[in-house]
């Protein structure tokens, strides 16, 4: 499964921006998409979730009722989008989305990540 990001950048707080994440290969087997994050000097942390079929979005508290997790699918992709509003300088990271597959443990593909920046 190949993950490819794209639509990040610069914003000032309280803007919006989307990001997007394109699943292509195996990707029939895909069970949940996710989002994480990391800023300098942290630890990635879980952003939001989807399953396949688009059910129970799943938001970490930090980004509850801010953003929000969509995704679209064809044959042989999966497209999962975050919409982040109300944008604030903690929310300054590079966000990666992640594939879970069914019988796997944990989120084994990973993208290579795509810049959010919001100024104050």
């Amino acid at each position: 499964v190949q993950l490819v990001e794209s639509g990040g950048g610069l914003v000032q707080a309280g803007g919006s921006l989307r990001v997007s994440c394109e699943a292509s290969g195996r990707v029939f087997n895909t069970y949940v998409m996710a989002w994480f994050r990391q800023a300098p000097g942290k630890d990635r942390e879980f952003v939001a979730s989807i399953t396949r079929s688009g059910e129970r979005p799943i938001y970490a508290d930090s980004v509850k009722g801010r953003f929000t997790i969509s995704r679209d699918t064809t044959a042989n992709t999966i497209t999962v989008y975050l919409q982040m509003n109300s944008l604030k300088p903690e929310d300054t990271a590079v966000y990666q989305c992640a594939a879970y597959q069914f019988g796997s443990g944990g989120y084994d593909y990973w993208g290579q990540g795509t810049q959010v920046t919001v100024s104050p």
